[in-house]
């Protein structure tokens, strides 16, 4: 398939328009000195080729989407609606509170619900994503240990099934990354956790359910023991849709946390954005939440700054419209909504993880909560078949791949998670593809290592496009 760039004629336009009576306005030296290489095309042209495009790729509205640790589920249509409302969508970020009340309402009520299901005291709405809620926790980790003086603590301890943000998260920070392995059975090991935790230890992040799809028993006493250090405890809420409704990070023993509205709260993601991932805290974290924060008072609900405030970490309210729909999918859901489909999505896992064990190794065979992890590294010494072999042939079903080679402490592996939202038959499909590979992996391995063979890509060289970016389209004589 031809780029834009490559079908652009010159003298091709889209649409005819009068000639300008406005004077032209000659740019200064500092700003571009010719004009951008738009492509010329017309607008059926336009039209055919990013209809071409949208073939070409996939999402949640065209199949099976179980990529573990991400919570593609179904987005409602009636989200979107309510998010495209002119009320909502002509607002402008810098118009005045009097003129917005329903968007400030709406936040509020928001922050309400998720402080409601996380067992948070406070909220912020503006970071963008999971990662962004990260860092924005860490700081106010970092602020409350600064506002006491503490400042030696300067390490923060991470599992090593942790999410890559977590470590990543922590360095933009400011800190260090102390590691700790896994037990046995995927969870936290607490003698390395005790021998871990010391002066200069300013905080734990943790995912509960973990990367391996196991609830940690051990969550009280492994909280307790960071306390006792002096250390707080972040929750990462990428894996919160699997307890949501149920069991509160807060009552863990989770000082702050984040939330990932794209993946439990349904608003559609994936190709970069929109995301948001609000922030909770405990009651003693308030006072350094990002500036500004939405408050309800004697007059409404107004903005306002924290006192110790940390500053804002992203332009205006956040992603607004992603905050709509995440409102609207509670609403739609309610207090007993939010319980059963977690419940729902711990079902289809284990129903999945259950009808596979019978071909595939699981990591960790016992009963998982959202997610589960197969290993292929029996098959890929036995058979000479990788996971990432059976991942590219379940595209040739039409199936989007699982999580590959994550979490890093289990080789070759598929980390599966198939939500709520997708019914018997499609656990089914999926696990019957699954199970057709593993036969053709028995026969002849060989005939998976050039999969998928339906797709219009088949298998491009992932390590020479990671390792040599094409940013520009090169149209000759040194212009791009």
């Amino acid at each position: 398939m031809k780029l834009i760039f490559e079908l652009s004629r010159p003298g091709r336009k889209l649409t005819l328009l009068p000639p300008c009576d406005v004077p032209a306005y000659t740019l200064q030296a500092d700003l571009r000195k010719a004009p951008p290489h738009l492509p010329e095309m017309s607008e059926t042209g336009i039209s055919r080729h990013y209809t071409e495009l949208a073939k070409q790729t996939t999402g949640v509205n065209d199949g099976f989407y179980p990529l573990g640790s991400c919570t593609m589920k179904y987005n409602p249509k009636i989200n979107d609606e309510a998010a495209a409302l002119p009320g909502f969508t002509n607002l402008h970020p810098l118009q005045p509170e009097a003129t917005v009340p329903g968007a400030l309402e709406l936040m509020q009520a928001l922050q309400e619900s998720l402080c409601a299901i996380t067992g948070m005291d406070a909220m912020t709405l503006q970071p963008s994503a999971g990662a962004h809620g990260e860092f924005t926790g860490l700081l106010l980790i970092k602020a409350w240990h600064t506002s006491r003086g503490d400042t030696a603590r300067t390490k923060i301890i991470v599992p090593d099934s942790a999410h890559g943000t977590n470590p990543a998260s922590a360095h933009m920070a400011g800190y260090d990354v102390v590691n700790i392995k896994s037990d046995a059975n995927g969870c936290i090991d607490l003698e390395a956790l005790k021998a871990a935790c010391g002066p200069d230890t300013a905080g734990l992040m943790l995912t509960n359910p973990n990367t391996v799809g196991i609830f940690d028993p051990n969550i009280l006493e492994i909280t307790k023991i960071v306390h006792e250090a002096g250390g707080l405890c972040y929750y990462d809420g990428a894996n919160l849709n699997a307890v949501a409704g149920i069991v509160r990070p807060g009552d863990m023993g989770f000082d702050c946390m984040h939330l990932n509205l794209h993946k439990t709260f349904s608003t559609p993601h994936g190709g970069g954005g929109p995301g948001s991932g609000p922030v909770g805290c405990k009651e003693f974290l308030r006072q350094f939440l990002p500036a500004p924060v939405v408050e309800a008072g004697p007059e409404g609900v107004h903005f306002a700054v924290p006192v110790h405030s940390i500053g804002a970490v992203r332009s205006f309210w956040g992603n607004f419209l992603v905050l709509v729909r995440a409102y609207a999918y509670i609403l739609e859901l309610g207090k007993e909504g939010i319980p059963e489909a977690s419940e729902n999505a711990v079902l289809n896992a284990n129903y999945m993880r259950v009808k596979l064990a019978k071909r595939y190794q699981m990591a960790y065979d016992h009963t998982c909560m959202h997610e589960f992890v197969l290993t292929l590294e029996h098959e890929k010494h036995a058979l000479g078949v990788t996971a990432m072999d059976i991942a590219k042939g379940l595209i040739d079903f039409g199936i989007h791949p699982p999580t590959m080679y994550f979490p890093l402490i289990v080789h070759e592996a598929l980390m599966i998670e198939p939500t709520e939202t997708e019914g018997r038959e499609t656990l089914d499909y999926c696990i019957d593809a699954l199970c057709q590979l593993y036969d053709a992996a028995e026969k002849d391995g060989s005939g998976l290592h050039g999969a998928p063979y339906t797709s219009p890509i088949g298998r491009p060289d992932e390590v020479l496009a990671a390792r040599h970016l094409v940013l520009k389209y090169d149209f000759g004589g040194g212009e791009s």
